[in-house]
């Protein structure tokens, strides 16, 4: 039997638990994320990639580097490494881990972590080769989610590739080089699909489903709309997952602003344009000063929040942009906390009782009896964000 229990932070709920066989009991809470939280000893578990894509002097690579320099200053904070120069690992930070680990007296703790990678400047034809083309389209096949950084500010010592600043004309450029590359994918794979012969039936019900998937997809990709647009059964989008394509992978605009547009992004007209082409595209919309993060990375630890309230902000983007980033890719967080370690846990929002406990172990799913919040739920239950649980199994 094993206790299980996932809810907002309740102290009077959370106690030291004790790991014992054939028993083992674990607190845990669902929820959202905040910033901020310390422990002596940590590691990182799973992660996960967002590519960050922009054409040249957008400050793509300043939002990286200040993301890079952030982990590193703040080590103490949170964990960070760097696997290659263009790639480096954050924990998602959150405060409530730190609460669970004094409660617990736990060893270390393990946060969830997500990692961004600096994808090579894109450049008009680059489905065609050119710029770094074909490397550019492999990396960003590789990231669960994209961040395309959009320059949103004026400055006359940073020249824009296309000579003035144009949110769209930027986004368009972007797109239609991935939409370009995901046709060629698929007229390929049509093709190929076509000359299958001699397959079992189960084989031909799949290929079956992939081509009409395909041949939706293509069609809207030809007027201009990403695969993702594209209404799928849950068989077909399994059918088509091996290609990786491109529009298909959640989309988060980056809105690149000045100094001074920190505090009231709205009043930006060009953050407004972004605004309303995410709405369009169905991705999601993050307003971030990749100069204010670079500056942040200079300043010692206690000065960060002043300089942060004197541009009349609480926190950072980095904050905003990994909740922006859980939520688009429908994450939740819920923890377990005992006296070896107090650890993060991803789940997919939507996810059953039985199911978020089987993350931690297959056990937890396959053995699964009830889960208890203020009420007995079975195997079909949702489970909910801020729900107080007791899961209840045997093997």
């Amino acid at each position: 039997m094993a206790r299980i229990a996932c809810s907002h932070l309740m102290p009077s709920l959370l106690h030291p638990l004790k790991q014992q066989r054939n028993h083992y009991k674990l607190m845990g809470v669902v929820g959202g994320l905040s910033r901020g939280f310390s422990a002596s000893s940590m590691k990182i578990s799973m992660s996960l990639r967002a590519g960050i894509v922009g054409l040249p002097n957008v400050g793509k690579s300043t939002l990286f580097n200040a993301v890079v320099e952030n982990g590193k200053a703040q080590a103490a904070n949170f964990p960070f490494c760097t696997i290659e120069p263009n790639v480096g690992i954050v924990a998602v930070p959150d405060k409530r881990l730190n609460v669970l680990s004094d409660l617990s007296k736990s060893q270390r703790v393990v946060p969830a972590s997500i990692e961004f990678v600096d994808i090579a400047g894109l450049v008009k034809g680059a489905s065609q080769g050119e710029g770094l083309g074909n490397k550019f389209l492999s990396h960003i096949r590789e990231v669960d989610s994209i961040l395309q950084v959009v320059r949103c500010f004026e400055d006359n010592d940073i020249v824009h590739v296309n000579g003035k600043v144009d949110p769209k004309s930027d986004i368009d450029v972007i797109n239609l080089e991935l939409v370009f590359s995901d046709l060629d994918q698929i007229e390929k794979r049509i093709e190929k699909l076509k000359k299958g012969k001699g397959k079992d039936s189960q084989s031909k019900v799949k290929e079956e489903a992939e081509r009409s998937a395909l041949e939706r997809i293509k069609e809207a990709l030809m007027d201009g709309k990403p695969a993702r647009s594209v209404s799928l059964t849950d068989f077909e989008k399994d059918a088509i997952k091996h290609l990786c394509l491109l529009t298909m992978k959640p989309v988060i605009f980056v809105a690149n602003v000045a100094e001074s547009d920190v505090a009231d992004p709205g009043s930006n007209p060009y953050v407004n344009q972004v605004m309303n082409l995410a709405s369009e595209l169905q991705s999601g919309l993050v307003t971030i000063s990749a100069q204010v993060e670079s500056e942040l990375t200079e300043l010692p630890a206690d000065e960060r929040t002043e300089f942060l309230k004197s541009l009349g902000v609480s926190e950072s983007g980095l904050g905003n942009l990994i909740r922006a980033t859980y939520n688009l890719l429908g994450l939740r967080t819920y923890f377990t906390s005992g006296e070896k370690e107090t650890k993060a846990w991803t789940i997919l929002a939507g996810m059953t009782a039985p199911q978020a406990a089987g993350v931690i172990h297959s056990d937890f799913e396959k053995g699964f009896i009830r889960a208890e919040t203020l009420r007995s739920e079975g195997k079909d239950y949702i489970v909910q964000e801020g729900d107080v649980m007791l899961f209840r199994f045997n093997v």
